[in-house]
């Protein structure tokens, strides 16, 4: 059992829900990355979205585009990612989940990123644009690796689909909880509830929602009815905003600390 699901597996235990919050790696810059990594466990975070910068990231918004962006013009890249896994390691072992499209796996050689994430600490990988059913050899190299798997689902999900995501899926389900891409909203998606429950019941996994939360009420909402809370675009758009002041780590670790409070219901 590696860290994600050691987490859930004691949150459950607590009857607590997981809070997940997203960085894109590199911006502003790796070192930075490194430290609003500690910052989120500082605040409060269950496991964290690692982002891989990618020039063509199809399922994000503008907000994650954009960081994208300027990682990629600063010089990101998936190896030096792994390398702030393991340089994050050596102070922390917060649970860390990569956040990435195929493209950047299948550049580096899928048995040589699932060797090199796991051994410099990285505990799993969501691959946004591999669908479980073509994700054979990818799924054998994590396997062999120790790391999660995790796979999205979404509100068009087939029964027949959604088991076959449990079956693949390691750690935690994703479920992109309106269709669409990466964003704030300002109202949580309708019949979140009957969703989440279908997908816990279909793939026998906890169920991490996200797209669209950016406030602790929302936070506080999802919490009630999933395993996980997953919030990207708000905190990279925090990120966006303060990327020059020298307060960033903790204007960054004051935001997540608002949401991981609202998530384990101490607000």
């Amino acid at each position: 059992m590696n860290r994600i699901e050691a987490r859930f597996q004691a949150l459950k235990t607590q009857g607590v829900s997981a809070f997940v919050p997203y960085i894109t790696a590199g911006d502003p810059s790796m070192d930075l990355s490194e430290q609003l990594v500690l910052a989120l466990e500082r605040a409060g975070a269950d496991v964290i979205e690692f982002g891989v910068p990618f020039s063509d990231p199809v399922g994000d918004g503008i907000v994650i585009q954009e960081a994208a962006q300027r990682a990629l013009q600063r010089g990101a890249s998936l190896r030096k990612v792994i390398a702030a896994v393991r340089s994050i390691r050596r102070t922390s072992q917060v649970p860390l989940l990569l956040f990435s499209y195929f493209n950047p796996i299948l550049a580096y050689g899928i048995e040589a990123f699932a060797r090199d994430a796991a051994e410099a600490g990285v505990d799993g990988v969501l691959c946004v644009d591999l669908p479980p059913d073509e994700a054979d050899d990818y799924k054998l190299a994590l396997d062999q690796a120790g790391l999660c798997t995790v796979f999205l689902t979404a509100p068009t999900t087939s029964d027949d689909r959604l088991r076959l995501v449990g079956a693949k899926c390691t750690g935690f389900v994703y479920y992109v909880s309106r269709l669409g891409v990466t964003g704030e909203q300002t109202a949580l998606a309708e019949g979140l509830k009957d969703a989440v429950t279908r997908i816990q019941r279909l793939t026998g996994k906890p169920v991490a929602v996200g797209f669209g939360i950016s406030t602790p009420e929302q936070a506080a909402a999802v919490a009630g009815l999933a395993e996980g809370v997953v919030v990207g675009s708000a905190i990279v758009r925090v990120v966006a905003q303060h990327g020059e002041d020298p307060a960033l780590v903790e204007t960054v670790e004051t935001f997540a600390g608002n949401l991981a409070q609202a998530v384990k219901g101490q607000t």
